[in-house]
């Protein structure tokens, strides 16, 4: 049986820039000279404050004077790993009128570009890429998740690190789950002076929610199966 390694399917430049729209508690929103922080999104994510659509193709609503706004996100690990900031994501576009933190229904937002920030460099998300994206299933649930490993069942980690080739080094000081979407789980794996992150990936996308304690529980099994001495050369 093949150990997984750290090549696997990761979730695109769309996928991670609607994730994080969507689990978003808190974000920033820089608009006609205001920086206003909105901390409480109630669940709905920055969609729920605000609605994007393309630009308008009708010249005289081109003429009408727009405001410009940025929103800014960060994404933030639920663990208490090293280096808990995973993401950013800035999304700017234009307002027919000024941004208001007490409206009760969504802002208009013409959408200009959104780009994502991570440890892999930056990318541009066009409006039509966000569209096409289906929301990861897991995304707003993957903080509970993570946290519920963490501190209920911290000694299933050990387990899964036998998933990694080659094995984690001995100087290894610890591992924690650091982030967990649609095509698997990433742990990370610290050592004294630096860190780094392994994929071990599902073995079919998730679709549903409800898929995704399966698919851990395959992980687990398929670690116990590499753990028995038959297996050990294979």
């Amino acid at each position: 049986m093949r150990p997984f390694s750290s090549r696997a399917t990761t979730p695109t430049a769309a996928e991670r820039v609607r994730s994080i729209l969507a689990a978003a508690h808190s974000m920033s929103v820089v608009s006609d000279g205001l920086h206003t922080e909105v901390r409480r999104l109630d669940g709905t994510g920055a969609m729920g404050h605000f609605h994007l659509h393309a630009p308008a193709e009708d010249p005289s609503a081109q003429s009408t004077a727009r405001i410009p706004v940025r929103l800014e996100l960060t994404d933030i690990a639920p663990t208490p790993v090293r280096d808990r900031l995973r993401a950013r994501v800035t999304v700017t576009g234009l307002l027919a009128a000024p941004y208001s933190a007490e409206a009760t229904e969504s802002t208009c937002m013409e959408f200009g570009q959104a780009v994502l920030e991570d440890a892999e460099g930056r990318s541009y998300v066009t409006l039509h890429a966000l569209e096409a994206t289906g929301l990861d299933p897991i995304a707003t649930s993957e903080a509970g998740m993570l946290t519920h490993l963490v501190d209920d069942h911290s000694e299933l980690i050990p387990l899964l690190l036998r998933l990694i080739r080659p094995h984690p080094d001995r100087g290894m000081l610890r591992a924690l789950p650091v982030a967990m979407d649609r095509y698997g789980l990433t742990l990370r794996l610290e050592y004294p002076r630096t860190h780094r992150d392994v994929r071990l990936p599902f073995k079919t996308p998730v679709t549903d929610i409800d898929q995704a304690g399966p698919q851990i529980h395959a992980l687990l099994a398929t670690a116990r199966r590499l753990s028995h001495p038959n297996q050990l050369l294979a």
